[in-house]
């Protein structure tokens, strides 16, 4: 029998793409559709290009252990704390792809959001969901809290090499995303004839993504180093490109370390030329591309993925199926679109 799953904030970007890929899950059935302002709405008014379209939208709320045993959070920073809490405190599984679980001390989520958390005491309990560097914290889980696109680009690339001790501080981490990693909500500078033959830095020196790369560094390696990350908006519509850099120790070779990392990992690949976001738009592959640069003893190593895939839906959707002991794979692919 399938399990229920609601997803609140079906209709953004990333709920859309939950909605995609529970459809096409084996185990999954979706029981409930939350939204804000387009509660009431049927899905198709929302996202035309998905099936049952006939499908309401109601309003978000909390009262859903009944009905469903998953629930998947799409929502605005500041959204999902208490939905995700009084779901969890239910019995429900619930796995969290907005910002509010996923520091793991108060002291680093006031640093990041500029505000205490509204229930402190609840952040150790929500394991940081990402799989290939955290996955023995999922098993069981029964709260995740999904990372952001930007850290999984990063981490990813970085994480072994630095356990690996074949890489040290400065680190520095420079990423390119399409324009649906900054939600659906209509703003002037996300307008067509603000983005289009455009490409901008923001969030410079201030991007709530850099404590979290550093806390996942730390957490994966022990080792606590400082980041400089600087975000930029290109004229695409989803994808990730991330080009980190870090000084090289001359312990050893780094790519065969990554290749070793990932060797048995489902989704990330590591390959020979640098990637393109092309390659991995509509699944949840990484793929990662690693240089030693000898002029000025850096190692340049760059990662792909799809913001709305492996950044965010396809990633929740992968701690779900490793939290609940489905198959990984369930309901995802490797395989990304092109042209």
């Amino acid at each position: 029998m399938a399990l229920k799953v609601a997803i609140m904030g079906a209709s953004g970007y990333a709920g859309g793409e939950l909605v995609r890929l529970v459809d096409d899950h084996p185990d999954l059935e979706i029981a409930y559709l939350g939204a804000h302002s387009r509660a009431g709405s049927q899905l198709g008014d929302v996202h035309p290009h998905l099936g049952g379209g006939h499908r309401r939208l109601e309003a978000i709320r909390s009262d859903l252990p009944h009905r469903v045993d998953i629930a998947f959070l799409a929502l605005p920073h500041g959204s999902s704390w208490e939905p995700a809490h009084l779901l969890a405190e239910a019995g429900v599984a619930v796995f969290d792809l907005g910002s509010d679980y996923r520091m793991d001390t108060p002291e680093r989520y006031e640093a990041a959001y500029g505000s205490p958390h509204p229930l402190p005491g609840e952040l150790p309990a929500w394991p940081y969901g990402l799989p290939e560097l955290f996955g023995d914290a999922l098993p069981g889980a029964r709260r995740v809290a999904v990372p952001g696109c930007y850290p999984t680009s990063a981490l990813l690339g970085l994480a072994p090499l630095m356990s690996a001790g074949l890489i040290s501080g400065p680190i520095v981490v420079d990423s390119m995303s399409g324009v649906t990693g900054a939600g659906r909500g209509m703003r002037a500078d996300l307008h067509y004839g603000a983005v289009d033959e455009s490409v901008r830095a923001y969030g410079v020196t201030t991007h709530r993504h850099r404590p979290e790369i550093e806390m996942g560094l730390e957490a994966a390696t022990g080792i606590r180093s400082p980041v400089q990350f600087t975000p930029h908006l290109v004229p695409m519509q989803r994808g990730i490109l991330s080009t980190c850099s870090a000084t090289l120790t001359g312990a050893g070779a780094i790519d065969p370390v990554l290749r070793e990392a990932y060797d048995r990992a489902a989704f990330v690949d590591v390959i020979d030329v640098p990637p393109q976001t092309r390659w991995v738009v509509g699944s949840n592959r990484a793929l990662i591309h690693a240089a030693e640069d000898g002029p000025t003893g850096r190692a340049i190593i760059t990662v792909a993925i799809d913001n709305l895939g492996k950044g965010a839906a396809g990633q929740a959707v992968q701690c779900a199926n490793l939290a609940l002991g489905l198959p990984e794979a369930g309901g995802l692919t490797a395989v990304g679109w092109l042209p």
